[in-house]
């Protein structure tokens, strides 16, 4: 007699939960063309996308941002449309800059934080109407910007998925956008944003990005992505346009003196140790905090954390003798004292200098700024040596384009 008990086959729903591992990351609305040109296959999740750290050679992809045009997929930014008549109050109450100073037509980079004035994330706020803004982020905030909104006349929703993003940078992407036919695109002047027709619809353009450099951001329904994609590469090729994956954007942000969230700090919401948490002026952004401004999110926290001298903590540019990139490097005071870490390191093609961007303890990097080492691992025919060179603190950005600003833009 058989006593054992009988197997019953898995349930659908125990199926699915224990093959969760074979889900796809998802596609963009790009993704046929950029699987097409993906000849490296170097992919990496962001957000839950496929999105390519290389697509054909991460050195030319650089270059093709400072000396021509790259054409890279935003789409995967986690993307919010807030609507209502309390839409510019409510973002005023979360977010650190003055809303009330932001027209109708014009971007701005921002942060927000929690009650306790560590920073949550930071952002674009794209202000496409009186009434209408877009919020654009690293992470996803839909739970907490819904709990903020509770009284106030506005609606919050994600549209990451509905909304195709392109970002269109280097000296050539005026021309580029010229060329397609985007009449009136010479109008627009930094942190300037317009409507221009595409393919029986709009698509948003606004002259924001994240290389330092002359510079396009296009949002345009996800129905309208492929033809949007066609419409610059026929126009972009007499000037040299070419897709480029995330590892050359970071040479270019990181030249640029620009941060990413979860990389140069760590976001309040995903910190698990308290002494992680960062406050704007220790990442650098105080500059957005304006104390003649009415309550915001953090704001007395934030203001006594000044006034008893309490911040720990200053987001630093470096820069390092020789030539081997500092990634990673713990930083030291005279050579024996640990002081902080270097989250992005780099040597420059275009600064023709050594880089880094480093979070040190305070007062070093403010007060005291001389005497500081980075120590180098440096692999010599399958041994590590180690290196101590010589650090400096310099001002960001270490790389500084005219043509990022210039009105009307450069016709390359």
């Amino acid at each position: 007699m058989n006593h054992h008990p009988t197997i019953k086959p898995p349930s659908h729903a125990r199926t699915l939960a224990q093959s969760h591992f074979r889900t796809l990351r998802l596609g963009t609305p790009f993704q046929p063309r950029i699987d097409a040109l993906g000849f490296k296959q170097d992919w990496y999740s962001w957000a839950g996308y496929r999105a390519p750290h290389s697509l054909w050679d991460e050195e030319l992809e650089y270059f093709a941002i400072r000396s021509q045009a790259a054409l890279f997929d935003i789409s995967p930014m986690t993307k919010y449309r807030i609507e209502g008549p309390d839409a510019e109050a409510y973002l005023d109450r979360v977010t650190l800059r003055d809303v009330t100073r932001l027209k109708p037509g014009r971007v701005h980079y921002t942060a927000w934080c929690a009650d306790d004035g560590f920073v949550l994330d930071d952002g674009t706020l794209f202000r496409l109407s009186p009434t209408r803004f877009r919020l654009c982020s690293q992470e996803r905030h839909l739970p907490w910007l819904l709990d903020s909104a509770f009284q106030y006349d506005v609606g919050v929703e994600e549209e990451t998925e509905a909304v195709a993003g392109l970002a269109l940078q280097g000296p050539t992407s005026f021309a580029i956008l010229r060329d397609a036919g985007f009449a009136g695109i010479e109008r627009l002047k930094v942190f300037d944003l317009a409507e221009f027709p595409h393919d029986g619809t709009s698509v948003t353009i606004s002259r924001t990005g994240f290389t330092g450099d002359l510079g396009y951001e296009l949002f345009a329904p996800a129905d309208k992505a492929l033809s949007l994609w066609d419409r610059l590469m026929a126009a972009g090729e007499p000037r040299g346009i070419r897709a480029i994956g995330y590892t050359a954007l970071n040479r270019a942000r990181l030249e640029a003196g620009l941060i990413v969230a979860n990389a140069d700090f760590t976001t309040s919401e995903h910190a698990i140790r308290t002494d992680r948490l960062r406050m704007p002026d220790e990442i650098g952004l105080g500059f957005m905090i304006d104390p003649e401004k009415g309550h915001f999110n953090g704001r007395r926290a934030i203001l006594e954390a000044r006034a008893k001298k309490r911040l720990r903590h200053m987001l630093v540019g470096l820069e390092i003798e020789g030539n081997i990139p500092a990634e990673h490097a713990i930083v030291y005071y005279r050579r024996n004292q640990e002081v902080g870490l270097v989250s992005a390191a780099m040597w420059s093609p275009m600064a023709k200098r050594n880089i880094a961007l480093a979070s040190l303890q305070r007062p070093y990097g403010d007060t005291i700024a001389d005497d500081l080492w980075v120590e180098i691992y440096a692999m010599r025919e399958l041994q590590y040596q180690k290196l101590m060179k010589r650090a400096k603190v310099v001002p960001r950005p270490f790389v500084k384009l005219d043509r990022r600003t210039a009105n009307p833009p450069a016709d390359f």
